[in-house]
């Protein structure tokens, strides 16, 4: 073929090629396609049916993991009816090497890491469900609340915690921060996760959450306030009725 031909296969495998090299090695890929073909790519829309960069299969990884994500219950803030998805298998693993794992120190199979999906993903499940039963005391001012964001922080033990720590009680393995969008409204909520022993074959319950709104704002006192007489009240009845019987 005559230089500086177009030829579009050409220019799409060149750019799918380029693109993989930008993400292992930092190149622009722009830039590297230029030098292959000779022609200014600016403004050009180039597809390339290429996974993301966290789903690319990580160096001397052992076996192949699917990359389907499944689509939570847990709506988005800011979209309409859209709903959080979570991490595939391939994400999870890669997500583990960038926090310091290495799959040679341990003994892993596919299975193993079907299981860690589905452990995950319950516990999200979970997590939101005690949310909307917090939730459910502003149901009049929001009735379809959403998730706006979320992070870790492992080792930042709330005070909580510290106080279950200081009266004999293990330390929660891991501790999430959600923002809850109540129309309109941010709201923080504080999950801390605690083992839970054996997983009940099939039902992927790993760990023990204790979900309450963070004690920043004056409504969330007051909700935490409520909801802790109220449990008081029902835990003596409850006692009563049974030493009655």
């Amino acid at each position: 073929m005559p230089k500086n031909v177009f030829n579009p296969s050409s220019l799409h495998l060149n750019h799918c090629l380029c693109t993989l090299q930008w993400y292992l090695n930092g190149s622009e890929p722009h830039s590297l396609t230029r030098t292959y073909l000779g022609y200014q790519l600016e403004g050009l829309n180039l597809q390339c049916k290429m996974p993301p960069p966290n789903q690319l299969p990580a160096p001397d990884q052992p076996f192949p993991l699917p990359t389907e994500r499944q689509t939570s219950s847990i709506p988005k803030a800011g979209m309409e009816n859209e709903f959080w998805v979570y991490p595939s298998q391939q994400m999870f693993w890669n997500a583990m090497l960038r926090k310091g794992w290495r799959w040679k120190d341990e003994d892993i199979a596919p299975k193993d890491m079907n299981d860690i999906i589905q452990i995950h993903n319950a516990n999200n499940e979970q997590a939101w469900q005690e949310i909307l039963k917090w939730e459910a005391l502003h149901a009049r001012e929001c009735g379809y609340p959403k998730l706006k964001s979320f992070g870790g922080r492992a080792k930042d033990f709330s005070p909580r915690a510290r106080i279950r720590y200081w009266l004999g009680y293990e330390l929660p393995f891991d501790r999430h921060d959600w923002i809850i969008d109540r129309c309109g409204k941010e709201v923080r909520y504080v999950i801390d996760y605690y083992d839970g022993g054996a997983v009940q074959p099939g039902s992927y319950q790993f760990a023990l959450l204790d979900v309450r709104p963070a004690m920043d704002s004056w409504e969330n006192i007051w909700d935490r306030m409520r909801v802790a007489y109220w449990r008081w009240v029902y835990s003596n009845d409850t006692a009563s009725d049974t030493t009655n019987s």
